[in-house]
């Protein structure tokens, strides 16, 4: 399976991955994904579920059993994973080859 094809990530993606490597259910993905965001992603109920469907259908998560019958629980699959490090591996990439054009420098 080519899984450089899902790249580059949205943002939104790119957190539901990160914060379904532990299983969850979608009001803690939400809440996980503003945390790990300092605030910058706010993930609405729609676009979540948009994109668990998105996700699922992808095999870049899947469901897993629940305690509580009222809630989906999901995981980031194998495969979800490594799209995850993927898209890590070439956002670093862009960040390095940043740094190495300017320098390194700090602006005001």
């Amino acid at each position: 399976m080519n899984l450089e094809k899902y790249l580059p990530l949205t943002e939104t993606t790119y957190y539901i991955l990160l914060s379904l490597l532990e299983p969850g259910h979608g009001y803690a993905v939400m809440q996980k994904a503003e945390e790990l965001s300092a605030g910058r992603v706010r993930i609405a109920a729609g676009t979540m579920y948009g994109a668990i469907d998105n996700l699922l259908r992808q095999k870049l998560i899947t469901s897993v059993s629940s305690s509580d019958p009222r809630r989906k629980m999901y995981q980031t699959t194998v495969e979800g994973a490594h799209v995850l490090e993927l898209e890590s591996q070439r956002l670093k990439h862009m960040i390095d080859i940043y740094n190495r054009i300017q320098g390194d420098e700090q602006y005001d």
